[in-house]
């Protein structure tokens, strides 16, 4: 059990009660929408340190409707992308769309509510990511990472923060796991490396570095270099990455390489960009995430 003052995760407990850097006095009280949709009393409310801009300033009014309309769903949702990096970092950017993700059970739901309430939908790539529309507007509807390593589950639901967004009461995504979102998206065209160290620098405190570690257990070198990359670009606050998970990570990567290389030829990524890549799985016989390369000789 714990004391009545012990560090537990992105805070500590006292008193019986999760206390998180950040956070108002009414945090823990129970917050209906304007609409009806009840967000559990376990979800802390946290002040947004800035907001994006929107490329078109019409958008609002569609956004406000849409986040309306979902809040009186009742169907359990996250704000994230943009939003959220705004809310945690303070970086103000402009957006052009707005990420709502949820459970993949509740994702044909949100598209058949809105379908249903006269929007257009559309499922563009049904392993991860649908679109509704109205006239040139839109937001995302997300239930995985594209590459399939990022279900999103209950863990999101239970660890989000809450805030008032155009009107409405909403979870957004917990910055832990707005960093495991983010880790994978490493491209010629965007690469959110910029994202995740922002939020290390802005919100350590709130983060569960336990818990990052469980996401990315099987890719776990991907988040030693999200690590590197922080301390490289701020030396100064290297001490923001606990001791105890870089030692974890460089042991890791010590026992690793006692090991003989790996016979067959594997390049993993595809799943930081299937185009970049796409030359290496195609024509110089390398295995991709799944199937079978080429062997090394010896």
């Amino acid at each position: 059990m714990m004391s009545a003052t012990e560090p537990c995760g992105g805070g500590f407990v006292k008193d019986g009660q999760l206390q998180v850097a950040g956070l108002r006095s009414h945090d823990f009280m129970t917050n209906d929408s304007p609409t009806g949709g009840a967000i559990p009393a376990s979800v802390p409310t946290i002040d947004p340190k800035a907001a994006p801009t929107l490329q078109h300033a019409e958008a609002e009014v569609f956004y406000t409707e849409a986040i309306r309309e979902l809040a009186a769903t009742d169907i359990p949702f996250l704000v994230a992308g943009t939003y959220a990096v705004s809310a945690y970092t303070g970086v103000t950017r402009q957006t052009k769309d707005l990420d709502i993700f949820c459970k993949a059970g509740d994702y044909a739901r949100i598209l058949a509510h809105f379908k249903q309430a006269g929007y257009a939908v559309e499922i563009v790539d049904d392993r991860w990511l649908g679109k509704v529309f109205k006239s040139t507007h839109f937001f995302d509807v997300i239930f995985a990472s594209a590459n399939g390593t990022m279900p999103v589950g209950d863990q999101w639901l239970e660890h989000a923060r809450q805030i008032e967004l155009l009107g409405s009461q909403v979870r957004i995504v917990g910055p832990t796991e707005l960093i495991w979102s983010k880790c994978f998206i490493q491209d010629r065209r965007r690469h959110d490396g910029a994202d995740i160290a922002h939020t290390i620098l802005k919100a350590q405190d709130q983060i569960d570095w336990h818990r990052l570690l469980s996401y990315l257990e099987v890719h776990w070198e991907v988040l030693l270099m999200q690590l590197l990359n922080f301390r490289w670009i701020y030396p100064s606050e290297r001490d923001h990455i606990p001791a105890w998970l870089l030692d974890e990570l460089l042991d890791r990567l010590a026992k690793q390489r006692e090991l003989p290389t790996p016979r067959m030829k594997i390049c993993r990524g595809r799943l930081l960009s299937p185009t970049d890549y796409e030359i290496d799985v195609k024509e110089w016989g390398f295995a991709g995430v799944g199937g079978t390369g080429e062997f090394r000789d010896g």
